[in-house]
């Protein structure tokens, strides 16, 4: 009973947000080349053995894949999903065949093609924000201190219960997930915290404490934290917001997400921040299940949009075989006016590749000692 309770709790719904994620962003390439004239010969979820498909009237070949870690849209004279160029495949092709085919079109509509697939997963994740803010009102749990845990760095710095912590790091807190946020993000463990206390602002600068925390999947960690615990109530907007205020809110929280993570990126490389927090397939397995499992179908849809955001960024990463690769390649070509040769694309895309590998070997070494650590506590 146990393994079908994992089956339906972790495996399904991962299957679920992976499967609608892949489509959303493939959809988005797929819409915009169509509209291009460009021939797709294939749209794929997942790779591999295929399980079942139908061809449309255009000739593009829709199909679902054994394999369900991802998903491409192939156009007519790609070598492979990574849009590389089939060389023999092309030598003969007439001027009014090279319309329809990719690797022919101008840089600027091979640029948008490419902007497309991280564009549709950026404008699903503010479709989803903005159709919960207008349906349910921003429900967020104010930065208020409920609780201030004894001998952590809050009690030590002087930090009472009721205060509400205005910034950290000169940085708005706007609710109480905020202040995780920022501690996350802070470099050698420390923090300038401004707060309101009986209507008078006040500036805090102190250390972290590292203490073991009971994450919400039940697994004990040790992470730097500021020792507060949120009051047990959540704040809601005075008046219903309407649709433009809904999907308003919805775009700057979109932003709001991509700039704190490009953050955290941005420590990583440059040393500030350690890689332990780079997850990939597994991870997201992991989280998906525990959301499912202890949360709820809501949770589920916010965690999908906030997933959503981050396989657009993922995507605009200057790496080539990624979006942002191409894009850059287009960029290069715009300003040059001059076509990259194929030898240099390749060596781009084999360098990509290894990176690529690189990464995810990475972050699936970063999964699996979370779990083992999770299992033995």
């Amino acid at each position: 009973m146990e393994i079908i309770s994992n089956i339906l709790y972790y495996v399904v719904p991962f299957l679920v947000l992976l499967g609608i994620l892949v489509f959303v962003h493939e959809l988005g390439h797929f819409l915009v080349a169509r509209a291009g004239g460009v021939k797709v010969d294939e749209f794929s979820i997942g790779f591999g053995k295929e399980l079942w498909g139908r061809t449309d009237k255009k000739g593009t070949h829709w199909k679902v894949c054994a394999i369900p870690l991802g998903g491409y849209c192939k156009f007519y004279g790609d070598e492979d999903a990574a849009s590389v160029s089939e060389s023999e495949k092309l030598k003969d092709i007439s001027e009014e065949e090279k319309k329809h085919i990719f690797q022919f079109l101008a840089p600027s509509k091979r640029m948008l093609i490419a902007l497309a697939g991280p564009g549709a997963n950026y404008l699903f994740a503010i479709l989803i924000f903005t159709l919960i803010f207008w349906g349910f009102g921003r429900m967020t749990f104010p930065p208020v201190v409920g609780e201030v845990i004894p001998d952590s760095a809050a009690a030590k710095a002087g930090i009472l219960k009721n205060d509400r912590i205005l910034e950290i790091n000169g940085h708005e807190i706007k609710d109480f997930n905020g202040i995780r946020y920022e501690v996350d993000l802070a470099v050698d463990g420390k923090v300038e915290v401004k707060l309101l206390r009986d209507g008078q602002e006040k500036v805090l600068n102190f250390p972290l404490e590292v203490i073991e925390v009971t994450e919400y999947n039940g697994t004990v960690s040790k992470r730097a934290m500021l020792g507060v615990k949120s009051v047990n109530a959540v704040e809601l907007d005075d008046t219903d917001l309407s649709l433009w205020e809904a999907l308003r809110d919805a775009s700057v929280e979109t932003w709001d997400i991509t700039s704190a993570t490009l953050r955290g990126v941005g420590q990583m490389l440059t040393g500030e921040r350690g890689g332990d927090d780079v997850g990939g397939i597994i991870r997201i397995a992991e989280m998906s299940g525990d959301i499912t499992k202890q949360n709820g179908i809501f949770d589920f849809v916010v965690f999908m949009a906030l997933l959503s955001i981050n396989l657009g960024l993922i995507n605009l990463f200057p790496i080539p075989l990624l979006d942002g690769g191409h894009i850059v390649i287009c960029l290069v070509e715009m300003v040059t006016r001059r076509e990259m040769s194929v030898r240099v694309k390749d060596m781009l895309f084999r360098t990509g590749f290894a990176l690529i590998m690189a990464l995810m070997i990475f972050a699936t070494w970063n999964d699996i000692v979370r779990l083992v650590n999770r299992w033995f506590a």
